[in-house]
């Protein structure tokens, strides 16, 4: 039987670039969202789904996450929630409280060990679904670069009631949902952020999707290929501002019969880099930004 989590999973992620417009357009023409909406400056995008928005977008000097934003299961107290969080080391910012956001809800901001603002929302708005069958169906997971993983993985479960179903050699993969992982902590030199994933419902749309990115002439960073925890099909790729975009599907789906796995279950043959065997080698352009999106 599978517990319950506090956290049901990832809404949406809070964007900083110089460019907005470029951004939006983008993501609207390339990489398969829908614009929402324009509120006190900000670009909202959504996905093929009843989110009222899974991007924003704000101006800025520099490309960066200002934050990720995470939906409470219903009938979850927010207060203990962030009691919870604020004893497992995180840092509270603001009051409970209505998010001034797309789709309104109660929820809080909170700092975690690494100082990365992350907010929990309750009962925001759910519109009617977008079913434009272009593009993405919602948020997959972020995955975030850490000089202490052992602390973050803490954080998370501690603090947020994850679970951790999976170890390679460099990085920890926890979830709070059906999903094998919603966070993915990637040991490396900075705090930073590694890349975002967006699902499809099948692997044919995750390949259609990156057709439409080689269309516009955009590199394909790594891939295609079969990630080894979470089962994942994959496409990676560098938006415009320098974000890494992942288009994903066919996550695994678990629940805690799964055996949590360690590095030992995750060695490839020399040349590998993934289960099929096909992908080639990440590009330097794609490792590079992998380390080099700040979180403000």
């Amino acid at each position: 039987m599978q517990d319950d989590f506090p956290i049901s999973g990832l809404r949406s992620v809070e964007l900083q670039v110089p460019d907005p417009e470029q951004a939006a357009s983008f993501y609207t023409g390339i990489w398969g969202l829908q614009e929402a909406a324009r509120q006190d400056g900000a670009i909202f995008l959504r996905c093929d789904s009843d989110d009222a928005y899974v991007v924003k977008l704000t101006q800025g000097s520099e490309a960066a996450i200002t934050s990720y934003t995470l939906r409470a299961a219903p009938g979850v107290s927010l207060e203990a929630l962030q009691a919870r969080a604020i004893a497992a080391g995180g840092a509270e910012d603001g009051a409970i409280g209505t998010l001034d956001d797309l789709g309104d809800g109660r929820g809080f901001a909170i700092l975690d060990r690494a100082g990365r603002r992350l907010r929990i929302v309750q009962g925001d708005a759910r519109p009617a679904p977008l079913t434009t069958g272009a593009g993405p169906d919602r948020l997959a997971h972020l995955n975030i670069n850490t000089t202490d993983l052992e602390r973050d993985i803490a954080f998370y479960v501690d603090g947020l009631g994850f679970k951790v179903t999976d170890r390679s050699k460099i990085m920890g993969f926890v979830r709070t949902n059906a999903d094998h992982h919603s966070i993915v902590l990637a040991m490396a030199p900075v705090e930073t952020l590694n890349h975002i994933a967006f699902n499809h419902p099948t692997w044919e749309d995750v390949m259609k999707a990156s057709g439409r990115m080689v269309d516009a002439q955009y590199p394909i960073g790594w891939g295609p290929g079969r990630h080894g925890p979470g089962d994942n099909v994959f496409m990676y790729f560098v938006d415009p501002a320098g974000f890494v975009v992942e288009h994903t599907a066919e996550v695994l789906q678990v629940d805690d019969s799964y055996p949590v796995g360690g590095p030992e279950d995750w060695t490839w043959p020399k040349g590998r880099t993934d289960q099929w065997g096909i992908a080639p080698p990440k590009t330097e352009a794609c490792k590079q930004a992998q380390l080099a999106i700040p979180f403000k």
